[in-house]
């Protein structure tokens, strides 16, 4: 293992070693093309609800990213004179030879050198050119305002989850930006429109998202920070059990997943539930087939693209981001009055 590495390495070489101790194997002849083929066929794990062991099999892909970590590594060890002294240290102690000794070394580091080549461990990529709805669940307006009904406004945890809904389905943010904003992000102005501020998206990078026509998300924002008596700070927060009184800090990215799986709703007959980036999806979809070019979906919604394109057409204002009117608002006035 590196001295510090990330956490993608980390969790790529700890899974591996874990692996091949199981098989009994040594470090010194890590099976690339054993670990290969239990990577794309053969891998399970325990359900975390269940306990019990199921299929968790990785794409070609992520298996090709494992691979070229656990090479890269033992490319470095190869290179290391520790590891020869290493080995000449661990050979049985009858072999005093010295020559006899350097062949036995040099014939297992040739060894190993054989056995991380990507020749041994060919990976066949698929590239997907079209992707079957099923894979992504992008809502209908009808669905979307299913979902926004769907937990009731009568109730503290009813409000706040109402208005998460309705503030990431009419913005397009991702969950991880949902539990960071404060109040003072709500109205901010974009090129003379209302607009949401994202202090901090993907990468570190602050944006603006114009709310348009959909600024009637902020009706829910507004009744559960009213509710929640939360003038400024955090704008979503965690609720405490009995659902009446409200906590100081804010609302994890974890909670935000768990909360959606309470509101599934119908979709083509069955009870589907519906997660934050989802959400995104939809805004997106929507959005585009309201006629929004695709560009400045992609603005609203954080995305990187093509760093020369993106130099040619440069950074648009506010009301050319503004969004269409994509969807109504869910409650009517009487019903927002009587709850």
């Amino acid at each position: 293992m590196p001295k510090s590495p990330n956490k993608d390495v980390y969790s790529r070489m700890l899974f591996f070693l874990g692996w091949l101790a199981a098989q009994g194997g040594a470090w010194y002849s890590p099976s690339l093309p054993d670990y290969h083929y239990y990577l794309l066929h053969n891998r399970i794990r325990p359900n975390p609800k269940t306990g019990e062991l199921e299929p968790a099999l990785l794409s070609p892909a992520t298996v090709k990213a494992h691979l070229a970590t656990i090479r890269g590594r033992y490319q470095t060890l190869l290179h290391d004179n520790r590891i020869r002294d290493l080995l000449y240290t661990a050979l049985p102690q009858h072999i005093t030879d010295s020559a006899n000794r350097k062949a036995m070394v040099d014939e297992l580091l040739i060894r190993l050198e054989n056995d991380i080549h990507p020749r041994h461990t060919p990976i066949q990529e698929i590239t997907v050119q079209d992707t079957p709805d099923a894979a992504h669940l992008r809502l209908t307006p009808n669905q979307v305002r299913a979902l926004v009904r769907a937990p009731g406004m009568g109730t503290l945890p009813g409000a706040r989850d109402t208005a998460m809904i309705a503030l990431m389905v009419c913005t397009g943010i991702r969950e991880a930006e949902l539990v960071t904003l404060n109040v003072d992000d709500l109205r901010q102005m974009l090129g003379g429109e209302l607009a949401l501020r994202v202090q901090r998206g993907k990468g570190g990078k602050q944006r603006l998202v114009p709310y348009g026509p959909l600024d009637w998300c902020l009706v829910y924002v507004q009744r559960w920070l009213n509710a929640a008596e939360v003038p400024q700070g955090a704008v979503f927060r965690g609720i405490y059990k009995g659902g009446k009184h409200v906590r100081k800090t804010r609302i994890t990215e974890r909670a935000v997943n768990l909360i959606m799986n309470q509101y599934p709703i119908s979709i083509e007959g069955r009870l589907t539930t519906v997660q934050p980036h989802d959400l995104r999806r939809t805004y997106a979809r929507n959005a585009y087939e309201k006629g929004m070019d695709v560009e400045r979906i992609r603005q609203n919604l954080g995305h990187e693209s093509v760093s020369t394109t993106q130099g040619y057409i440069g950074t648009l204002d506010g009301v050319q981001r503004r969004p269409p009117e994509m969807f109504r608002l869910p409650h009517s006035v009487k019903e927002l009055n009587q709850t």
